[in-house]
């Protein structure tokens, strides 16, 4: 089984979770029960083994279970070809996120070198049509996904920029003050330039040929300014101060950069797409960065889909869990009900998750 996945969850006051524990072995994972029961819940706890805030981007104190209030703690063996780790997240009321590996403190992004995961939700359902900070926020996760070193690159930048934007809004016109910083966001963009349009060569490839019943689309970055070395950025940093000072805020860099997707068959902007086209597209990267990911590590990465069926007809839903199934992932999916998953049969994990007087149980 030429995957990583998780071999045990175990949930303590996490959201709506006061205790909940799962053994699995690597197949799919279905999920189904009403709609607030806790299934988001579980997928979300997966998502936080991976760096960042997860698949909802919430803040350590809004997971705690209340009333009780009394901190949150996600325990996860990790499972898979050589491999066997023991991964622990957790954070006390008013405290930061704690990550251990193997019983030790680690850094966040190290999780990206443990666990490939990749994400599908349905607030990312208007990807297309909303504003440029969640294309970039979407493209930036596929980018880590490949790249764990891609992470770094962008708190680089971003920490770097927040204090120039600091500069910038007190008015500072002494360019020695800039000098440094602007070198940290030069080096930093250079790297989070190359590492995206890396990222979009690989999913390209993986989309060439593949035989799939979800549309190809053509993903681009769309950029006011073409800038790609580190000397660029520096000079484009050093011209813009005047503009930037005016401003109060940097106006240029890889924070201001788009994805835009054209669905080929058709030629249309995905903007321009219909809502279950648009939909179609999402599904058919998210399967893309899967498939590369397998292609250049040899092993599936993580799957999560939240509520993806109840958007697909039956024939459309029993090819992606085909394809799920082909990829050897350990997929997990939400649903409201079983025969959502009936096309999974045996090759899954079924669960039913319910909640008993505001309490999710899974069962």
């Amino acid at each position: 089984m030429s995957r990583t996945f998780i071999a045990s969850l175990v949930l303590s006051h996490f959201r709506s979770h006061r205790r909940a524990a799962l053994d699995l072995d690597g197949r799919p994972v279905a999920l189904f029960g009403l709609n607030g029961a806790g299934k988001t819940n579980l997928i979300e706890a997966v998502s936080l083994l991976s760096p960042g805030r997860g698949l909802r981007r919430a803040a350590a104190d809004e997971i705690i279970r209340r009333p009780e209030t009394i901190g949150w703690k996600v325990a996860a063996e990790i499972a898979g070809p050589g491999i066997g780790h023991e991964v622990a997240l957790m954070a006390e009321p008013g405290a930061a996120r704690v990550t251990q590996i193997d019983g030790k403190s680690a850094p966040q992004l190290a999780l990206a070198k443990l666990l490939r995961i990749v994400w599908l939700v349905p607030s990312q359902d208007r990807l297309w049509i909303e504003g440029a900070e969640g294309r970039r926020r979407f493209l930036d996760r596929i980018t880590l996904s490949f790249l764990p070193d891609h992470g770094e690159a962008v708190l680089t930048f971003e920490k770097a920029m927040r204090e120039r934007n600091r500069l910038l809004k007190d008015d500072v016109r002494d360019p020695a003050w800039y000098r440094a910083l602007e070198a940290q966001m030069a080096g930093a963009a250079a790297r989070i330039v190359a590492n995206r349009a890396d990222a979009l060569t690989r999913i390209a490839a993986a989309q060439d040929g593949a035989a799939t019943a979800f549309p190809t689309a053509d993903v681009a970055m769309d950029v006011e300014y073409a800038l790609e070395t580190e000397g660029d950025f520096s000079a484009a940093f050093e011209e813009s101060r005047p503009r930037d000072l005016a401003a109060g805020r940097t106006l240029i860099g890889p924070h201001r950069a788009d994805m835009s997707a054209i669905y080929r068959d058709k030629g249309v902007a995905a903007k321009q797409c219909s809502t279950g086209e648009q939909k179609a597209l999402l599904i058919s990267l998210i399967l893309s960065n899967a498939r590369a990911l397998k292609v250049e590590t040899g092993i599936a990465p993580l799957v999560l889909l939240d509520e993806v069926a109840a958007h697909l007809d039956a024939d459309r839903r029993a090819a992606l869990f085909d394809e799920i199934c082909a990829l050897e992932a350990q997929a997990w999916m939400t649903g409201t009900g079983p025969e959502l998953f009936a096309e999974l049969g045996g090759r899954a994990q079924h669960f039913e998750v319910t909640d008993v007087d505001g309490e999710s149980r899974v069962t």
